[in-house]
């Protein structure tokens, strides 16, 4: 009978390396420098294209709003503060519903590397049709914003990437099989 050390210790050849997950590398395992480097590295990636999306969106927006009357002017700008204030909110909260979904049921490596394939091959399409639909968003644009860097901050602000955690489960279930 072997003991409870030589039973823990996984059997040659049977060891399992540790996958890269896409931004993130190797690093997600023992969650060192180099991670925490990678996760800030992508974080003020985030922050510069909020800032970007909002200086966009405001500047979208102005020349909306040189079109109307003074008085309409105000109300509208009261508007679009208020709706603003929601839409962040709205965005936070849509985000975090989606990773605590999402750690329920963690992707493993392979679905991870699949999902940001397809992302990818979306993303042009995506990127095209929005075009034209901003102009037509240009009143309501300050609000639509205010949603992307609720969503985006409320992202980047998590403990741990639900590929991180469908990366560990994956390895413990290739770990302990023979």
């Amino acid at each position: 009978m072997a003991s409870k050390a030589s039973s823990e210790a996984p059997a040659p050849g049977f060891s399992v390396p540790v996958p890269a997950l896409p931004k993130l590398g190797r690093t997600w395992y023992t969650r060192g420098a180099l991670y925490w480097l990678c996760r800030v590295r992508t974080a003020v990636f985030f922050l510069l294209v909020i800032a970007m999306l909002g200086f966009f969106s405001l500047s979208l927006y102005s020349g909306f709003r040189d079109i109307l009357p003074s008085t309409a002017r105000a109300v509208w700008d009261a508007v679009q503060v208020v709706a603003s204030c929601v839409t962040f909110v709205w965005g936070w909260v849509t985000q975090r519903r989606s990773h605590r979904k999402a750690l329920l049921d963690p992707p493993s490596p392979g679905e991870t590397y699949r999902a940001k394939r397809d992302h990818s091959r979306r993303t042009p399409g995506l990127v095209a049709m929005g075009r034209g639909l901003v102009i037509l968003a240009a009143p309501v644009m300050p609000a639509f914003a205010a949603y992307a860097a609720g969503w985006l901050i409320s992202w980047v602000a998590v403990r741990e990437y639900p590929s991180e955690v469908g990366a560990r489960r994956w390895m413990e279930e290739h770990h302990a099989a023979p």
